[in-house]
């Protein structure tokens, strides 16, 4: 009984885990999503796309932006040097 009332006695214990089943609930709909993308290819296809928005996030980059500037760029640009314009060297 001692354990299941510890969070009383340190008050940076919080009772419930919302925080981190907020932060893990776009994983999880995503993964639900992917069952019904029509195809294996159009799933990987999503999840790519997910991961590249992914990413702009972790660096603290505005994904519609980047998404934007990478379309208007990718036709005039060299396919030796595509990965340039991967997020994580976005502005660089």
């Amino acid at each position: 009984m001692e354990r299941l009332s510890i969070y009383v006695m340190d008050s940076r214990l919080n009772i419930d885990n919302n925080a981190v089943e907020n932060s893990i609930r776009p994983v999880a709909l995503d993964r639900r999503n992917y069952l019904f993308a029509g195809s294996h290819e159009a799933a990987e296809r999503s999840g790519m796309l997910y991961s590249l928005l992914g990413t702009c996030k972790m660096h603290g980059i505005e994904p519609y932006t980047w998404l934007k500037e990478v379309l208007h760029k990718i036709a005039d640009h060299p396919v030796n040097k595509v990965h340039e314009l991967l997020p994580h060297l976005y502005g660089k």
